[in-house]
């Protein structure tokens, strides 16, 4: 595998609640209640996923947030 200078995740508000972040380009998906604890649960799971010497500098994460206003 090709070393990654960085890596993306999209992360958006779930429905129930919480958050959701999906890497783009890797395999990885977690959620979690707060920013905080989804921020924790990326960097463990890129930990996880990719070995010492294949992973990521650093991780970016790409907030999406839909919002609705009346007209």
């Amino acid at each position: 595998m090709a070393l990654m200078s960085e890596l993306i995740f999209v992360v958006e508000e779930a429905v129930e609640g919480g958050y959701t972040a999906k890497a783009l380009g890797a395999s990885i998906f977690t959620e979690a209640d707060s920013l905080d604890e989804l921020r924790a649960g990326i960097l463990d799971a890129v930990r996880c996923h990719f070995g010492e010497s294949e992973r990521p500098k650093m991780v970016r994460l790409h907030l999406v947030r839909d919002e609705v206003l009346p007209v």
